[in-house]
């Protein structure tokens, strides 16, 4: 008898566990916006020779897109290589690589 009242016991509050209604859970959403970075666009005839020389020494396959300069001479360049792949490199004017 005692066996048969702990079964029932444990059934009924294994149930009722299982019935409990599930909790909301809020997710907060956050947001990063980037500033703008202050870089105008330039023709990429107008790029620092050493700017030029540096890619074509580091990325032979590559060749830019697009050029771009900021008040303390640093240069955002768009480089697209053989393969269809792009990315965005940043140099000084002295042609040495930055990161910002």
């Amino acid at each position: 008898m005692k066996k048969l009242f702990f079964v029932a016991v444990l059934s009924f509050g294994s149930l009722t566990a299982f019935a409990q209604a599930g909790e909301d859970v809020a997710l907060e959403t956050t947001q990063t916006a980037i500033a703008q970075d202050d870089f105008s666009e330039i023709e990429t005839s107008d790029l620092p020779e050493a700017v030029s020389t540096a890619v074509s020494t580091d990325y032979p396959s590559g060749a830019i897109s697009k050029a771009y300069v900021n008040k303390q001479e640093q240069y955002k360049l768009e480089v697209t290589l053989e393969d269809g792949t792009t990315g965005t490199l940043y140099a000084d004017k002295d042609g040495n690589w930055i990161e910002l």
